[in-house]
Formats: C-alpha cells, sequence, structure tokens
C-alpha cells in the first residue's frame, strides 16, 4: 500500500496519491498532472479514480488531464452540477485494492463538499485516515464566505460536518486536508501538515467553539477574495485541459520584451523586493515569486500576454507552474539576461527606493508631510499598526487610487515588505511618482522599536 502528499508551493495546496493491487487513486490532483502518473507507474498501479472534494476557487485542478490520459473515472459532490464527471453520494464506497474510500458528504465550506474517509480492510473496518477537502484543516476550518447572503446557514452546515461526520471516524484517524499554512482558502493553520482527528479535537481553536459561538465566528469573517477565483470556479465547473509538460515561455532581446511591453504585454518583475530598490521597469508589476501565488489573481488579466523579469531561468519556470495552476496560460515571453540586458540596451529603467524601518519611525515622530500607506489586510491593520497611516489593501488599490494624494511622498507597508513592494509598483503604473516601500515593514520596525499602535 502507498499514500503520497503532492504539495503545490505557492497556494499551499495538497493533493493525494494513493493505491493498492495495481490500483491506485487520486484526490484534488493539480493541473500539471504528469506528477500522479509517475508516482503510479513507480508503484506498479493505474489511476482508476479521480476525487474531487469540491470545486476548487484558488487553483485548477486536473482530474480532466489525468482522466484524458488514462481510464480513470472522476467523482465529485452531488450537490453541483458539474459538466463532466459522475456524482458521488454520503456513504458511497470505493475499492482500491484492500484500501476503502467512503464518501461523506461535508458541505459548509461550498453546498457540494465531500470528506473522503480511508479504510485499510487487512486490519478493520475502522478509518485510518481522512481527506477533508476544505472543511477542516490542521489548526483551523475552511472558509465559509463564499454564500454572503447564507452566512449562518453554510456556517452551521461547517460545523455540523465536522462534529457530526468527520469527528465521529475517531481519534486515530490521520487528518489529510487540501491545503496548508499560506493558503488562500484559510488563515491561522499550523505550519505542520500532520494530525489527527483526536488531535484537532482537542487543541483546534475553532473545535473548541460551542455551536452558536463557532457559527457567529464564522458569519463575522470577511477574507479577501481575489478576483481569480471566480475563473477557478468557471474552469472546475466545467472541466479545465490538464497539462503534462510545461510551456516553455521564449527569450525575448531587452529591446524585443521593451516592444512587447509597448503592445500590451504585462510584465511580472519576481525578482526579490530589494532588486526593485535598485533598477525598476517603468510599467512592470513587482512581484517577488513568493507572491505570484498570491497577487497575480487580483491585477493580471487572463487575455493579455505576460513577460516575466527574473535572476535565474529556474525562477522563471518556477513562475510558469504558479500562474498555470492558477488558469494563466499566456506566459509567453521572459526577458533573456534579465536586468543587465536591459541597462546595456540603455532602455530607461528607475527604481523604488526603499526606506529604512527606523528612518520611517523618525519621520512618523517629527511630524514630515507624507502618506504611509498600510497595504495590509484590515484584520491585520486592526491588530497593530502605525500611526496615522491609511490602510487600503494592496488588491483593492486600483480601485481607490483617487483616495491617494499625489502631492506628497508615498511610503508604502505591510509586514516584510513584499506586498508593499507590489503596491509602490502598482502606484507607478497609475502615475504615481513619488513611492517608496519600507522593507522589512511591521516585523523591521518592531525590531528597531517603532511606537506601534494596537487595536482600531
Amino acid at each position: 500500500m502507498f499514500l503520497q502528499t503532492v504539495k503545490s508551493a505557492g497556494l499551499a495546496h495538497m493533493s493525494y496519491i494513493l493505491g493498492h493491487g495495481g490500483e491506485a487513486a487520486v484526490i484534488d490532483p493539480r493541473r500539471d498532472c504528469d506528477i500522479y502518473f509517475d508516482i503510479a507507474h513507480r508503484q506498479g498501479a493505474q489511476i482508476k479514480y479521480v476525487f474531487e472534494t469540491h470545486r476548487n476557487e484558488d487553483y485548477v485542478i486536473g482530474s480532466k488531464g489525468i482522466a484524458d490520459r488514462s481510464e480513470a473515472k472522476i467523482y465529485h459532490g452531488e450537490d453541483l452540477d458539474f459538466h463532466y464527471g459522475n456524482p458521488v453520494s454520503g456513504n458511497d464506497i470505493f475499492e482500491v485494492g484492500d484500501l476503502r474510500l467512503k464518501i461523506l458528504k461535508t458541505p459548509g465550506h461550498t453546498f457540494e463538499s465531500i470528506s473522503i474517509a480511508l479504510i485499510d480492510t487487512q486490519f478493520s473496518d475502522e478509518p485510518i485516515g481522512v481527506f477533508t477537502g476544505d472543511c477542516l484543516f490542521i489548526g483551523q476550518v475552511g472558509r465559509t464566505d463564499f454564500f454572503p447572503d447564507r452566512k449562518e446557514e453554510v456556517a452551521a452546515l461547517q460545523y455540523d460536518s465536522i462534529f457530526n461526520r468527520i469527528l465521529p471516524l475517531g481519534d486515530q484517524t490521520i487528518l489529510y486536508p487540501a491545503h496548508g499554512a499560506g493558503s488562500v482558502c484559510g488563515s491561522g493553520m499550523a505550519e505542520r501538515e500532520f494530525s489527527t482527528l483526536g488531535y484537532e479535537r482537542k487543541h483546534n481553536p475553532m473545535l473548541q467553539l460551542s455551536r452558536d459561538d463557532f457559527i457567529q465566528t464564522k458569519a463575522s469573517q470577511n477574507p479577501e477574495q481575489p478576483p481569480y477565483f471566480q475563473k477557478m470556479e468557471e474552469l472546475n465547473l466545467t472541466g479545465a485541459p490538464g497539462i503534462y509538460c510545461l510551456p516553455k515561455p521564449k527569450p525575448l532581446s531587452a529591446k524585443a520584451f521593451h516592444n512587447a511591453m509597448n503592445d500590451g504585454m504585462a510584465a511580472v518583475d519576481i525578482r526579490p523586493p530589494e532588486s526593485s530598490a535598485g533598477t525598476y521597469i517603468p510599467g512592470s508589476y513587482a512581484m517577488s515569486l513568493e507572491m505570484v501565488p498570491g497577487f497575480a489573481g487580483w491585477f493580471l488579466d487572463y487575455d493579455t500576454p505576460i513577460g516575466l523579469i527574473a535572476e535565474e531561468y529556474q525562477n522563471v519556470m518556477t513562475a510558469v507552474e504558479y500562474l498555470l495552476r492558477m488558469g494563466y496560460d499566456q506566459v509567453t515571453a521572459y526577458l533573456a539576461d534579465g536586468m543587465t540586458a536591459w541597462e546595456t540596451a540603455g532602455l530607461k529603467y528607475e527604481r523604488i527606493p526603499a526606506l529604512f524601518a527606523a528612518d520611517l519611525g523618525e519621520r512618523i515622530r517629527s511630524g514630515e508631510s507624507f502618506t504611509l500607506l498600510d497595504v495590509r489586510e484590515p484584520p491585520e491593520f486592526r491588530e497593530k499598526h502605525l500611526d496615522n497611516s491609511v490602510n487600503i489593501y494592496v488588491g483593492h488599490l486600483p480601485d481607490h487610487l483617487d483616495e491617494i494624494p499625489k502631492d506628497r511622498p508615498i511610503t508604502t507597508f505591510c509586514s516584510s515588505g513584499h506586498r508593499a513592494t507590489v503596491a509602490a509598483s502598482v502606484l507607478k503604473r497609475h502615475g504615481f511618482e513619488n513611492v517608496e516601500t519600507c522593507l522589512g515593514s511591521m516585523q523591521a520596525c518592531e525590531a528597531v522599536g517603532c511606537a506601534v499602535v494596537s487595536g482600531e
């Protein structure tokens, strides 16, 4: 028997392949699906089933890609009209060698959400594990904000799914969620990727609440929903084609890259934030590689070609992976030889100046006239912020530009400087010239002793 986790970095997505006796099943596969065939073939197995725990919002699922290359059948919850695959009901049973998979209906995150109990029939009829999708995470539970006019209803469904269907599987049951820490599908998850239902029952903060308190807590939450979620829901309802070999964007000379930008190509600079402090291509998005999964979906259009600016070619291909998993199929080019080529071609570059945290603190104390733009999410801002700062979430900046004065310097600010750099580049793209970013931001400010305001 085998069970392997396939983790997709950036999106913090976890999918699974398991099998026995020459048969295998895949749960919540990613779009670039070669890895599942590689694992199955190494185990001498053929993929028999593909299960989707729900219509995912944050990445393109790879079920059709697997089915198109095999005889695998796709299954998902019956309470949504998918345009492909087969519906399953609660208590449906599937056999994979001596492994038994039992379907549990666990609505809440979405109405069609299912979980899958794993049973090793060689030893017992009791579950050994459960794949919970976005219903129950390690240290948290899934978000329930996709139905704003039915907040209490879906929160109640989530609670009942966890307490009436998942936890009764037994404290020994190993937890296999669809996401880990860093996912946009939930916050506050544990950094570890291993747990049991017994441990979660005792220590998961959300599972210590009464039913009423759980419902009120979930109903009051309003996490950000990147606009690309709608595209993911559309693709995952109809079934997107799989990716078997990562496409390779073509290298462009500096002048060709410049011309492509003039023709409408969106340039994304995936170098670290510190690089933009030295050289920044006007009109580009300064979005470090680790920020691409979280923020590309806020700013990039699906019909616009994308060109990448990177320090190393391997970073280009990592960004391609991230973007393809989010449905961006037009990553067409990268800047050959990076910024050195741009500079030696005599093409214009600017910089996004970096402000030291201690200097920012002194600027605030002296009463200097400038705009301190905090681009973190509102709950982060409410917890702690710097005096006289203005909070506009980075993803919402394009809709609030008229609220930001252009006649004085702007310092962008977040928790570490990464989101602040994205925000600074967005402002520069919209004609704001006197923009700088505080690298290190809140973490640096706390380290050097800036005055931090807690609460509202």
